[in-house]
């Protein structure tokens, strides 16, 4: 049924709590896990004068060089456990990288966890999971992670 599944993570252990499942469903299909990191340039500051952003290009790279290793641990953590696994780090708007990527990636299913914000902080945070609920064409599993 799978063969292919697309875990976005953060590096919180909130969105680790999807691993438990992704590793079930992989088991079960013999699927491979595409884990991905993505990692939204920070605007460092922004000049009265001119309102152009500036992002710092060594902090940046610095936020992918520690995706790769966050990622490159959980690899190692489930190749122990026998489990197929790929690590996809990008950068940009979350939303459309995790898109993006599982597109590219021929992904069969994204599984993720959502951090479950309501009312207001979802207003002033965003909702990842809410983004990719209504703009994903193929199946989505999406658990709410609990403090």
């Amino acid at each position: 049924m799978y063969s292919k599944i697309l875990v976005p993570l953060d590096g919180s252990p909130r969105a680790e709590t999807i691993l438990s499942h992704a590793v079930s469903l992989a088991s079960k299909y013999q699927a491979r896990l595409i884990l991905l990191q993505v990692v939204e340039p920070v605007v460092a500051m922004v000049t009265p004068y001119d309102m152009v952003p500036y992002v710092d290009n060594e902090a940046a790279e610095r936020q992918l060089q520690e995706a790769r290793s966050y990622l490159s641990s959980k690899e190692g953590e489930l190749r122990g456990q026998g489990i197929d696994v790929k690590t996809v780090v990008e950068s940009g708007p979350v939303v459309t990288a995790i898109l993006d990527t599982a597109e590219r990636e021929q992904a069969d299913l994204i599984a993720m966890a959502s951090h479950g914000r309501t009312g207001l902080s979802r207003v002033f945070y965003g909702s990842v999971a809410a983004g990719i609920l209504h703009k994903a064409d193929r199946p989505l599993l999406l658990i709410r992670a609990s403090d």
